[in-house]
């Protein structure tokens, strides 16, 4: 990975944190993304200690506006051979974003959707690349409903967050079938359950239980395996389209392989993100 430009979002604690300093570890040039600069700023000395030359990047992924603008940054770089797409959220209640997002939509699955169609010229202009977008097994649990996929009608930080997690693997989904022939794959991971501050901002009966589960998680390294495995392992050079548990392309839930809903998801992700015009109602 010697000079390869690895851009992590979510890169200022936990999983993304610990993923990032184990690709400046291999030699790679890692862009550090995260929305707290005090935090981004520790992270990035910390690589910095250990001989790395960090570049920090801040970004609020709530805001579709930031979103682009980060987008607009990276394309300046020479190229990008591995984006991870990390940063998430769990949301206690739900927050409308200034773009008039579900907070736990628009940063789970909007924002890596945009950016990375924003850094797709960069990306296949230089091939190869890989692009791995961070999930959760908790997609076998959502009821993702496209005609409400920000849960207007029914809110449940749950079921927010489930669904935002399927829509990962359809992405990812798609994204590998668009991308088919470039030289650029798409795979996705599930870190498994990770001592880190995610869902500190979960309803109490969530974190009560996250707290209890504490002792038997995994450490944010041994979290950080399968995304590091995808961004660096030759044995997954030419992989693409797959759903990674512990180094392992696993078969998601069954509404994960629907390829119908991952088209229908990408057009509607488009719009809501300004890619694409609206449809008019009712076509």
């Amino acid at each position: 990975m010697d000079g390869e430009v690895c851009v992590v979002t979510g890169a200022t604690s936990g999983i993304g944190r610990a993923t990032a300093a184990a690709l400046a570890r291999l030699g790679a040039q890692v862009v550090l993304v995260g929305r707290d600069r005090g935090r981004g700023a520790a992270a990035a000395a910390e690589l910095a200690a250990a001989g790395a030359s960090p570049r920090l990047e801040i970004a609020d992924l709530a805001s579709m506006e930031q979103v682009r603008a980060l987008a607009g940054r990276l394309g300046m770089l020479g190229r990008i051979g591995v984006l991870v797409n990390n940063a998430g959220l769990m949301a206690g209640q739900r927050r409308v974003t200034a773009d008039g997002f579900d907070e736990v939509f628009a940063v789970n699955h909007l924002a890596p959707f945009l950016l990375t169609s924003l850094l797709l010229g960069k990306l296949t202009t230089d091939p190869p690349a890989r692009v791995i977008t961070v999930t959760s097994g908790a997609h076998a649990a959502a009821r993702l409903d496209l005609d409400d996929p920000q849960l207007e009608h029914g809110w449940e930080s749950w079921r927010a967050y489930a669904n935002s997690k399927l829509a990962n693997i359809l992405f990812t989904r798609e994204l590998a079938r668009r991308l088919k022939g470039t030289g650029v794959t798409a795979n996705c991971a599930h870190p498994g359950m990770v001592r880190t501050r995610f869902g500190r901002e979960a309803r109490l009966p969530m974190r009560a239980g996250v707290m209890l589960a504490r002792p038997f998680m995994l450490s944010p390294q041994r979290g950080a395996g399968t995304i590091v495995y995808l961004a660096t392992s030759p044995e997954v050079a030419g992989a693409t389209g797959g759903y990674y548990v512990k180094r392992q392309r696993r078969e998601p839930a069954r509404a994960a392989c629907d390829d119908a809903t991952a088209r229908r998801l990408w057009q509607l992700s488009e719009e809501l993100t300004g890619l694409t015009p609206a449809r008019p109602a009712g076509t």
